[in-house]
């Protein structure tokens, strides 16, 4: 199991840092660095600068939404990615959720299995520098009554198969991404649910009839956030919020995907409580309401020792890379959750 961080940038004092930790990562040796948008930063300048800043970890985009770009002009900037990086981009793409692609982006939510396909076609045509034609229900290329011509990209990329990842969290969104796609971006990820998120991996395996080569070289790739201390208890607090911004915040009442997911794992009605204090705009409360359990199952939480433990739950539950997600009252620890995990990594044995 390999080791990588995940960067959150929510303000602009957060963009110096995050550079910061992926340059500390690049140090310790981690494999790989994700950045996420939602309607903030994007994630394409951040990795432009990661990329810039260090010399051998891995920039994945953690992942760029869907709605928000044409599929030729995600082509394009990962293509423009793995150029600056010198190969060392990978593409994570996922759908967002109903309210901001519709309220944000002003694209329908409809069918968005259909609309994923869809894209990753078109943007594995583009990276192959072969001429764009596609005929399909959410695109057409070119447009059939104007004066579009069929192109294809003008540049020739370092890499035409740049490695595609899917974020998923329902069970056909997870089956499509071992259907179509070459890795799995997980959040909220328990060693003990995890085989059965897989299951669904693997049935998408199947129905692509994926060799036995592509199926061993599927990157499970797992978000968890991480903070360190001797009391296990207040490493769960810094977490808290985050948790309860996805289970709570992070869609309608109605259509939630991570609180679903929550219900799937066993907390329907505290994922329900939660969502109903975040709604009210009682946040505090709602990060409060989120259960002690669920946070240890789905982060790493405590002393080192303690981490060693939860690693290996990690790595023999399928985990191939660990996305760390580093919580902190500061920058200095937030980096010192990075060293710590590392350290505990190569205690606990289960480096590639």
């Amino acid at each position: 199991m390999r080791l990588g961080l995940t960067l959150s940038v929510s303000d602009a004092a957060d963009l110096a840092a995050s550079v910061a930790l992926a340059e500390e990562a690049d140090r310790l040796g981690f494999d790989s660095c994700w950045a996420s948008e939602a309607y903030g930063y994007d994630a394409a300048t951040v990795l432009a600068t990661v990329a810039a800043r260090t010399r051998r970890i891995g920039v994945g985009s953690g992942v760029f939404q869907i709605p928000a770009r044409a599929p030729a002009m995600t082509a394009m900037t990962a293509a423009t990615l793995d150029a600056l990086s010198q190969g060392r981009f990978r593409l994570g793409l996922g759908v967002s959720g109903p309210q901001v692609s519709e309220g944000w982006y002003g694209v329908r939510f409809a069918d968005p299995l259909g609309r994923t396909r869809e894209y990753i076609d078109i943007v594995r045509t583009v990276l192959a520098r072969k001429v764009l034609a596609h005929t399909g229900t959410h695109y057409t290329l070119p447009l059939p009554d104007g004066p579009g011509k069929a192109l294809r990209l003008a540049t020739r990329p370092v890499r035409t198969d740049i490695p595609i990842y899917l974020a998923a969290v329902g069970p056909r969104n997870l089956e499509l991404a071992g259907e179509i796609a070459d890795g799995w971006l997980g959040v909220f990820v328990s060693p003990a649910y995890l085989p059965t998120s897989l299951g669904y991996v693997r049935a998408g395996w199947e129905r692509g009839a994926r060799p036995e080569a592509d199926r061993a070289a599927f990157d499970i790739v797992a978000s968890v956030p991480v903070a360190v201390g001797d009391d296990v208890d207040a490493c769960a607090d810094l977490v808290r919020p985050y948790a309860a911004l996805y289970l709570g915040g992070m869609g309608s009442r109605t259509q939630n995907f991570y609180n679903a997911l929550a219900a799937r794992m066993g907390y329907a009605e505290q994922a329900a409580q939660v969502q109903q204090l975040y709604l009210e705009r009682r946040h505090r409360d709602a990060a409060r309401a989120v259960p002690v359990e669920f946070l240890d199952e789905t982060a790493l939480l405590g002393p080192s020792t303690r981490i060693v433990e939860r690693l290996r739950a990690y790595a023999e539950a399928g985990v191939t890379t660990l996305a760390l997600l580093p919580f902190g009252q500061t920058v200095e620890d937030r980096v010192n959750a990075l060293r710590t995990t590392a350290e505990a990594w190569i205690a606990s044995g289960v480096g590639d």
